[in-house]
């Protein structure tokens, strides 16, 4: 069974005998292009992309290649290859950022013997370089990985981003058409017009959202049945304790439907036809599986990296609504397809551009697109990010609201969740309802990393929100009043509703099951929970 492998190097895959999905049909067709643009979120394999590709033109098919699609169907010469990885540039200083961008050109002149004057710009520098392949007569691929990074590091600062915008503008205006550039390929989270990408370097090709590479980066899923299915049949034979030799194509095929709702359900198909999984959460899984020896669906994607730092900005002068996102958003296909700045891109675009959402139809000429939430993954991610804003100062530890929601007696617990209630801010919520308090806790129990489920399904109906501990279960069934008046027969039809459908009356058995009634008074001169009651099936 081969190791799984993560990060960006493509050799480091070939050399160290690792898993490499094969995606070099996908970038033969890429490579049909001369210059290119490709924007997916973070840790989706950009950077990867990127260095197969360098590989390919530096050093052709040997000895990297072999056993992959392009080997019998690759026949360019070799090129030297400048990379341009913008995370390596500073993002704090403007002058640091053309110093750095001008010691990295200077040094790759220097590797490939080209004379090369260093300039006080990016344009100026990249002028100094083209204009030393002219005198050679050389062509040269240029790879530039995080073409936004210092863009999103100034999304509150529009001076310094228009600063650096104009830079880079400048950049790709210099590079439009030169014969010295074989290929250019471009990366990055964010699609800006402004940036010229779209405009002054109208050259470049957005490939996107393009049908023919849009699973050039992630994993479909026959790709995970036929490079992972050592890690496939691990992992049934541990959850169903058989030995490997006997698990089923039935058997594999139902933890890759888990699999799927998990990781899966990213569009990058301008159709809508193919979908992708996200290969950091695909990896981390399986590679658990084989070290740990058993199954748990972690949130990899999030907990690698957090928030990502275009967010973080973001919420720095934004309010995100969880209502917001708890249903699909149609989006004007303009908005979505020429975001003009980061400064006033569409929320839903830069939830969408970050990983948060995805396209969950086709992506059209006119009209709007929809967008969606792909995976319980990033359902739960999205619930993580937003729920210490949500709740600013409250606990969030995961141990100590284990104790808590695990042990403590009815009263305490209803007096904390009015605690919480209290925390949220008015003028974010200045409106409620049944669904609204179901998912401000619901968010609060995701962030506080409780073993949590919201609609939960019994042979009778759906119990809104159950925490599962080892010894107790607790069922919350809510309900929502407008005013005092109404609050009593809301508790009674509550009450009713967990006796005749017998909430948390579930598998496994548990030593204690606490079943709770709960309404919320809406009024602005109570909004808590002012009516409870412990029900007893």
């Amino acid at each position: 069974m081969k190791d799984i492998g993560q990060g960006q190097s493509f050799r480091n895959f070939i050399l160290r005998n690792r898993i490499y999905v094969d995606k070099t049909e996908q970038i033969r067709s890429l490579l049909k292009r001369d210059r290119v643009f490709i924007s997916r979120p973070r840790r989706f394999g950009k950077s990867l992309l990127l260095d197969t590709i360098g590989t390919l033109f530096e050093n052709g098919v040997e000895p990297y290649f072999k056993g992959t699609w392009i080997y019998d169907n690759w026949t360019e010469e070799k090129y030297p290859v400048l990379r341009l990885n913008f995370l390596k540039l500073s993002s704090s200083s403007f002058e640091n950022f053309c110093v750095d961008f001008d010691t990295a050109l200077a040094k790759f002149a220097r590797i490939n013997g080209l004379e090369y004057v260093s300039q006080a710009l990016p344009m100026r520098s990249m002028e100094s370089l083209l204009s030393s392949l002219e005198t050679e007569k050389i062509s040269i691929v240029i790879l530039i990985d995080e073409y936004d990074m210092q863009l999103t590091a100034h999304i509150n600062n529009p001076e310094m981003y228009e600063r650096f915008r104009v830079a880079i503008r400048e950049l790709y205006g210099v590079m439009k058409g030169d014969a010295g550039i074989r290929f250019l390929g471009i990366t990055g989270v964010t699609r800006l017009k402004d940036v010229s990408i779209f405009s002054v370097g109208s050259d470049i090709l957005d490939m996107t959202y393009a049908t023919d590479v849009s699973t050039i980066i992630g994993f479909t899923r026959k790709e995970i049945r036929n490079y992972y299915i050592d890690y496939l049949n691990l992992a049934v034979s541990i959850d169903e304790r058989i030995p490997q030799d006997q698990v089923t194509e039935q058997q594999r095929e139902k933890l890759l439907d888990r699999i799927s709702d998990e990781y899966n359900g990213y569009s990058f198909d301008e159709y809508y036809r193919n979908k992708v999984y996200s290969t950091w959460s695909v990896t981390n899984f399986f590679q658990d599986i084989a070290i740990k020896g058993c199954i748990k669906f972690n949130d990899y994607w999030y907990d690698n990296g957090g928030m990502p730092s275009i967010l973080a900005k973001y919420l720095e002068t934004h309010i995100i609504r969880l209502d917001d996102y708890t249903e699909d958003i149609n989006v004007d296909s303009n908005d979505f397809q020429n975001p003009t700045s980061l400064l006033s891109m569409k929320q839903p675009v830069l939830m969408c551009q970050t990983g948060y959402l995805t396209a969950h139809s086709p992506v059209p000429d006119g009209g709007s697109i929809t967008l969606g939430i792909p995976n319980m993954e990033v359902h739960r991610s999205l619930t993580k990010l937003l729920s210490k804003r949500i709740f600013p100062g409250v606990d969030f530890s995961k141990r100590s609201n284990e104790s808590f929601f695990s042990e403590a007696p009815p009263e305490e617990i209803v007096a904390k969740l009015n605690t919480l209630m209290n925390t949220i801010s008015y003028e974010n919520y200045k409106s409620m309802s049944e669904k609204t308090i179901q998912g401000l806790l619901h968010a609060f129990l995701i962030g506080a990393a409780q073993p949590v489920r919201t609609e939960v399904q019994s042979a009778s109906g759906r119990s809104d929100i159950v925490l599962e501990y080892e010894k107790r279960r607790v069922v919350f069934e809510l309900k929502y009043a407008e005013n005092e008046a109404c609050c009593e027969a809301q508790l009674k039809d509550a009450v009713n509703q967990i006796k005749t459908r017998r909430y948390g009356d579930l598998l496994p058995a548990k030593e204690k099951v606490l079943q709770l009634a709960l309404v919320f008074n809406g009024d602005k001169t109570a909004r808590q929970f002012t009516r409870y009651k412990t029900v007893v099936v």
